[in-house]
This record gives structure tokens, sequence and C-alpha cells, in this order.
């Protein structure tokens, strides 16, 4: 059975590992995934500020996903399943269990800025495309910002 459950400082190396994994399954080659690696590192630290929940089977982690900000607005600071469990609902999980934390906290929306690769999926999920937003790792491209509304 897969849950969600809150993650742990010690697991940020192997959330970090889940990251690349993750990204790499959308076919970027090696540079360009050099080029991702420090902002898709997660820091011990980061594990708890960033509300960082994981999703887990028989002890092995299948995703995980970060809710930042402060009410009303927050973010999905990062979302990434394993490459092995896409298309099996870890990410509507993940997405979902999310959303519901951001509601009890009281926020009224949340921000994506996606893969485009990912896109299909939070706008399947309700998300919609509000512009554009700058890389954080790759100088001159642009990633979806998407945003959904809780309200």
């Amino acid at each position: 059975m897969t849950y969600v459950r809150a993650g742990r400082p010690d697991e940020a190396a192997a959330l970090t590992a889940l990251a690349l994994r993750s990204k790499a399954y959308w076919g970027y080659d090696e540079a360009f995934l050099a080029a991702c690696r420090e902002e898709l590192a997660v820091r011990p630290a980061d594990v708890t500020a960033r509300r960082t929940a994981v999703a887990e089977r028989d002890g092995g982690l299948l995703g995980f996903t970060m809710l930042d900000g402060d009410p009303p607005v927050g973010a999905v600071g990062m979302m990434f399943v394993d490459p092995d469990t896409i298309g099996q609902g870890v990410g509507r999980l993940l997405f979902e269990h999310a959303v519901a934390q951001a509601r009890r906290l009281g926020f009224e929306a949340l921000t994506i800025d996606a893969d485009p690769n990912a896109e299909p999926f939070y706008t399947a999920m309700g998300a919609v495309r509000i512009g554009v937003t700058p890389s954080g790792s790759v100088p001159g491209r642009e990633l979806p910002l998407l945003e959904l509304d809780l309200t």
C-alpha cells in the first residue's frame, strides 16, 4: 500500500537522487541535468522548513512534494515521482496531499513553476497557466507558471 507521510531530514540525499532520476525521465541530457543539480538538491534543513511529504511503499520512497510559502499564496516548491512509478497514481496522491495541507494551513492559491513535460499533469489536476517564469538553472529557459485556486 502506498501512503504519504512527513519527510525526514535524514532522507535529504535520497530525495535529491530521486529528483534527479525523475528529471532525467524526460530525456534531458547530462549537461542539462548537471545545470539543474544544485537547484534540485534537497538539504536536511529544507525537509522540515519546506513541508516535505513523501510517498512510500514497502519502505521505498516513490516521490515527494514540498509546500512552500505562507498563506494566502504558496507554491508547490518541488514535486517529483520516481520514474518506475510514473503513471501509478503516486503524483496524484502527493498533489492531493499538498492541496489538502495547503487548505488546512489557510492557503487560497498555490503557484507551480512546472517542467514543461509536467504541465499536462498539473492542468489535469486543475491548475491553469498564468504565465512563464525563468528557470533557476538554465539561463534563457522559461518554465510554465501555473496557479491552482484553492477557494
